[in-house]
């Protein structure tokens, strides 16, 4: 699947594995993500599209703001995610480590 900005995804691989989180932008094989916390809107994660899955498209105010480019503040971020996490988790679904 072709990942896109503002997707959720779960990293498969490295010391963030089971993590959740948001694709802040694209560079050929390359996502850079972040999650608010340990990895910020202003420094995001340059990580190989392989190593992530797929959760989500995103949805709602932060995935627009993701999507037009405009600045989105780590709280936000933090908040739609765990909104997100624990939907998922009501569902049996998803887990974040």
């Amino acid at each position: 699947m072709n990942l896109m900005v503002a997707d959720v995804v779960q990293s498969r691989n490295g010391r963030d594995g089971g993590n959740t989180f948001f694709v802040v932008s694209l560079d050929g094989d390359y996502a850079y993500i972040c999650d608010g916390k340990i990895r910020r809107f202003e420094k995001p994660k340059r990580k190989k599209q392989h190593h992530l899955s797929f959760v989500a498209r995103g949805e709602g105010r932060v995935a627009q703001k993701l999507r037009s480019g405009d600045r989105v503040s780590n709280g936000e971020i933090r908040r739609a995610l765990q909104s997100r996490i624990n939907a998922a988790e009501a569902e049996g679904g998803m887990h974040n480590g």
